[in-house]
């Protein structure tokens, strides 16, 4: 069986160059060293409240399973 992941190490599979393709499909030309680690923090604090109100509406219709619907 797998270890589990701790939440630092999953973070980090959000790489540099992953970053790096999102800015320039946004139009980003050049990026800061500092650049990357606030976006993996915003993601994640996005992601949190997706993944919140999802759970939410699928425990309201009494569901177990999150559905695109949901989200």
């Amino acid at each position: 069986r797998h270890a589990k992941k701790t939440l630092r190490e999953t973070i980090l599979g959000v790489t540099k160059p992953a970053i790096r393709r999102l800015a320039r499909r946004g139009g980003v030309k050049r990026i800061s060293s500092l650049v990357y680690e606030e976006t993996r923090a915003v993601l994640k604090g996005f992601l949190e409240s997706v993944i919140r109100d999802s759970v939410t509406y699928t425990e309201h219709a009494k569901r177990k399973t999150v559905t695109a619907l949901d989200v």
